[in-house]
């Protein structure tokens, strides 16, 4: 059930009544409000405006939900792929004007070539599981041109796992802190569970180099977040 796409397309065609309810193991019943994915350049995060900035050559938007990032860098002039793995999500796209749109799995994507693959909002979390971040970004670096980027942003949700001291206690023993599942509702409907990865820098970093990538920090947020570009 592609109830994501169908809250897209429902918003985009008028039909908002309600937001999507999200159950995680951070976090029970979080909104996730629906005109926030059709935000304007000038309402995005500080790490998605500069994301944008750096955004070079034939770029493919992955996981692009309402298209915003891409719409945002078509308007720009520039060469944007906006792919995901929902259809609604790629029909509210194309009703929102993006010329270059694909329902894809990026996993079984091949024989393409880009200057920028863009995963905002988290988007390197739909690699699921932390073991499966070294074969992600191995299949990602089959996508990049020889002097292409990755650009991503992420959260550190080590201060889920702080105590009233002010120190963090994760348990050793325990799956890498940063997964987690998440499941959807709208409109009484429930997606099926999917699993989601947060990832601190100082890991991706570690990952990316196990990887033969380099990886550097671009910008760090508030709130733990950053924006990391990964390249040959």
């Amino acid at each position: 059930m592609d109830i994501y796409g169908k809250a897209l397309l429902d918003y985009q065609n008028g039909n908002y009544t309600e937001d999507i309810i999200t159950n995680s193991t951070f976090e029970k019943n979080g909104v996730y409000p629906l005109p926030y994915l059709f935000r304007k350049f000038s309402e995005m995060p500080l790490m998605e405006q500069k994301a944008l900035e750096l955004t070079i050559g034939k770029t493919i938007d992955i996981g692009c939900g309402a298209g915003s990032h891409s719409l945002y860098l078509q308007e720009n002039n520039k060469d944007v792929l906006a792919i995901d793995i929902s259809e609604g999500a790629i029909k509210t796209c194309d009703l929102r004007g993006i010329k270059n749109t694909k329902v894809q799995n990026i996993w079984e994507l091949k024989n393409e070539k880009f200057d920028t693959i863009l995963l905002l909002m988290n988007g390197a979390g739909m690699c699921g599981k932390l073991e499966q971040l070294p074969k992600f970004l191995t299949h990602l670096k089959t996508l990049l041109n020889p002097n292409g980027q990755i650009l991503l942003d992420s959260t550190d949700v080590i201060y889920m796992f702080e105590d009233e001291n002010g120190d963090y206690f994760v348990d050793a023993n325990a799956n890498y802190y940063g997964e987690t599942a998440f499941k959807m509702t709208y409109k009484n409907q429930n997606s099926k569970s999917f699993d989601w990865l947060y990832i601190d820098y100082n890991t991706l970093h570690r990952i990316s180099e196990e990887c033969n990538l380099k990886c550097e920090l671009v910008i760090e947020g508030l709130h733990f977040d950053y924006l990391a570009r990964i390249s040959f």
